[in-house]
This record gives C-alpha cells, structure tokens and sequence, in this order.
C-alpha cells in the first residue's frame, strides 16, 4: 500500500471520526451544559441567519443586533462546522473567544477548521495547546493524530492513536478504524530518526568505587604468606572522579518492504560522552540489520545481525558481533508485549579475560494507563560465559517504569530496575568467596511540547545507580544529570 493509500485513510478516518463522535470533546458537552444556564451573554453579534432563537435590537440606522447566550453562539458555530460552511463559522468561534468558560470548545472548533481548510501546522498548534492543559481529551487527541498523519508525520500519528485507543468510551467503529489505521502505519513506516546533544555533571565519571582501602589476600601474591589478610591504599586514580560532561547520541532505522509480510530493518544508535582530557571518555556504537515477518495482523518476528564498538579512553576497548531475534504484538486496547533474545561474541582489548560469549533475554509489557501515560514492566536475564570464570556471571532482574504527557505542555517518567548478579569464581587476590552484587537503577525525567529552540526540545533527566557487592573495589553509586536538548524526525 502506497503512502497516498495511508493518506486517504487518514482523511477517511477523519469522515468517520466525524460522523460518530460530536464535534466537541466529551468534557466540552458537560461544560455547554452547565453553561447554558449561565447569564453572560455576547453582545453585538451580527447574526447569519434568523435561525438564532433571539429578539433583535434595532437602531435608528436600521442595524439590527443580536444578545445570545454563550451556549447559543456554541451551538450555531458546531451547526455552521458541521455543514462545513467555515468562513460563516469562524466570526461566531473569534466572539466565542471572549468566554472564558468556553475556550476549549472554541480552540478545538478553530483547530478543526484549520486541518479541513489544509492549514496542518496551525491545527497541531491549536489541539497540542488543549492537550497540554487537558491532556485526557480523546477527541482532541484523535484529530492532532490525524493532522500528524495528514502531515506526513507517521510516528507522531501512531503515538497519539495508541493512547486515543485506550479510551473505553469509544465507540466499536471507531477503534476498529484506529486499529486498521495504525497497522497501516506501521506497515508503511520507512524511517526514523532521533538526535540529541547536552552536558552532564556527573559525580562518578569512572565509575569506580569511593573505598579509599580495599581487603585484598596477600596469600594469592605471596603464598608463603598463606591466609594472610590486609588492606590496600588505593590511589586517586583507581577511586571515582567527578566531572561535567559533553554528551551527543543518535537513533534512526531504515524499514524496507519486500512484501505485504516481509520487510528488511536496518537500526543504528550511537552515544559519546567526553570529559576533560581522556581516561573516561565512552564511545559506543551499534548496527542491526535483517528481516522482519509478519506473523499476524498485529504480530511480528525478526531476526537481525548485530554488531557493537566501544571505545573507552580514546582507546578502542570491546568489539562484539552476534544476532537477535524479537518478536512484537499489539494487545487490545493499546497494550503490547515484546520479547527479545540476544547471543554475541565480545572481543576485549582490555584483556583476554574479558572475551567470551553474552547470552540475554528480555521480556517487555507495556499498558496505557488512563488516556496519557504508558506503564511498562520487564524481566530480564544475561548469562556472561567469558575467558575468566572469575568474571563470567548470571545477571537477572525486573524494571519498572511510567511515563506520558502532563499539563503545561510537560512529558515526564520515572523508572527503576534491581537486579542480583552472581559470578562463577572467587577473585583469590581479594576475597575466598564468589562475588555477589545487588545492581540498582533510576531515572526521572521531564521535558517541554511547547519549548523550541531551533526546532529542539529541552529536557532534563536524573540518572542515579549503585552497587552493592562483597568485594570493596566494586561497590559504587552514581548521580548524573544529563541536560539535553532533542529532536525527532
């Protein structure tokens, strides 16, 4: 199906949008009801029509006005809209800005007029403005997808119908309709891409331990020595640094379709971090590539080679090169499930005793909570069969997180994860037991819809990690705060 096919879906589903839902909000019908029973009243109206129930006044020139009540002018200005006589339907929506009461109503009414006389960016402005104040509106929601798809912007389309869909007041016809539509945007999607660049103070920039003494068994260096016990003095540079640093990253994929099943994806992503000088300067990029197949309307499995760098220090220090297999599937009412499965090979620069095989798993749910957050849960695992049995370990864990759209034009979340990690021999030269560490990690985040700056959105997000081990030299915590500023294509 040709992009023009999803194009003239988008204006269908704006018909049946149209025909089934009034054209103001739910939340607007309470408000006309309870104000028509208020006595304001906009004066000097020149009416249309002599449909207004309403006695004229005259002057002595012969111009005649009228007094109508605000739920009066509403309901006119819906009537002219409806019959899509919009010039005649936008004087009564500019007087309808002077009540306030009723200002919702009257943006929503100027931004629907907007996307069907063709003026896109003026309709997204006008419905991202009710959002950002009243971000349960479904209605408002449904018509900013539709301008998004009409504009051409799949992505942007396809989050604000998945959270349109989760309202369980919507009539069958109509998440049927979003439905089709978004797996028709999923199937059309060709590309994506995202890029964001900062600073970011951080108070462990190596993250290594603040120990200033380790325990360390001067029997493994000594063995005349036996058992012998002690501690170790560590210097300044084995111990955590502070710093401030420069911080740039990318995402973007290339979605190929061969068929109406099958699609070939090609994924990069890279992040950078630079500090002063080069010891903890951290490089890491990635690519994917293979096919996707659809299994299912709403289903889908793929299986991609994937290849990793990461330079630490200005030096190069890990290669790794393997394959993943996902499988995604949209649930009812919004709800989706991923599950991923990875193998790689890892190449150390660093030291032999790092090379080895990774195996992971991961296990995603995501769940639309109210009309404007998303709530996710995941269960993860990673199996490190390295060269060095002291550093092969089983890693296992649960993240959880929810995030969304707030008033004042605000997108915020918040997400934690704890995992227990165990490794398969002990380290002789500082302790007789097998290492073991409780590995925690947050992050709150928030960001501005309506703040823009050469097209980029500032953000703030607060990363905080620790860790918890029976070993001196591992045990660590972090902050950073990494101010950004972003932009999706």
């Amino acid at each position: 199906m040709s992009i023009q096919a999803a194009t003239k879906r988008a204006l269908l589903l704006g018909g049946g949008l149209a025909a089934s839902l009034c054209a103001v909000p739910a939340a607007a019908e309470e408000a006309i009801s309870e104000g028509a029973g208020v006595e304001t009243a906009v004066d000097n109206i020149v009416p249309v029509s002599t449909s207004l129930t309403s006695t004229p006044k005259c002057d002595a020139t012969g111009t005649c006005r009228f007094q109508i009540t605000p739920a009066q002018l509403l309901a006119k200005a819906e009537a002219l809209v409806h019959a899509k006589q919009y010039d005649r339907a936008l004087p009564l929506i500019e007087a309808l800005g002077q009540v306030p009461d009723l200002r919702m109503q009257q943006q929503f009414l100027a931004g629907y007029i907007a996307v069907e006389t063709g003026d896109l960016k003026k309709a997204i402005r006008t419905f991202r403005s009710i959002l950002d104040d009243n971000p349960g509106q479904t209605r408002v929601r449904l018509e900013l997808a539709r301008t998004y798809l009409l504009s051409g912007k799949e992505a942007s389309a396809d989050y604000h119908f998945r959270l349109a869909q989760n309202d369980d007041n919507l009539p069958d016809e109509i998440s049927r309709t979003i439905r089709n539509t978004r797996s028709i945007l999923r199937d059309q999607r060709v590309w994506r891409f995202s890029f964001d660049f900062g600073f970011a103070p951080d108070t462990n920039i190596n993250g290594a331990t603040n120990a200033e003494t380790i325990d360390v068994n001067f029997g493994a260096i000594f063995p005349v020595l036996g058992d012998a016990q002690g501690e170790l003095e560590l210097d300044e540079n084995a111990r955590q640094k502070s710093g401030i640093g420069q911080i740039a990253g990318f995402s973007g994929g290339v979605r190929l379709k061969a068929s109406d099943k099958l699609a070939f994806l090609f994924d990069a992503d890279s992040k950078v971090i630079n500090y002063q000088g080069k010891t903890a300067d951290d490089i890491v990029g990635q690519i994917a590539i293979g096919p996707e197949l659809r299994i299912a309307r709403y289903a889908s499995v793929s299986l991609q080679a994937v290849g990793q760098q990461r330079w630490f220090g200005g030096k190069l220090a890990t290669r790794e090169y393997g394959a993943r297999v996902g499988f995604q599937a949209a649930l009812s009412q919004g709800q989706r499930v991923g599950i991923e499965l990875d193998g790689r090979r890892k190449d150390s620069k660093l030291s032999d005793s790092f090379s080895g095989w990774q195996l992971g798993a991961n296990v995603t749910y995501e769940h639309l909570i109210g009309k404007s957050l998303i709530a996710s849960a995941s269960i993860f695992g990673r199996r490190d069969l390295l060269t060095s049995d002291a550093f092969s370990s089983t890693n296992y864990g649960v993240n959880l997180g929810i995030g969304g759209e707030l008033p004042f034009g605000l997108n915020a979340g918040i997400s934690g994860s704890i995992s227990r990690s165990t490794f398969d021999e002990a380290i002789a030269l500082y302790s007789t037991e097998t290492r073991k560490d409780w590995r925690s990690f947050g992050r709150a985040y928030i960001g501005s819809r309506q703040i823009k700056f050469l097209g980029f959105s500032p953000s703030v997000d607060y990363n905080y990690s620790r860790v918890d081990s029976n070993y001196d030299l591992y045990q660590m915590n972090r902050h950073r705060v990494n101010f950004k500023l972003a932009k999706f294509f």
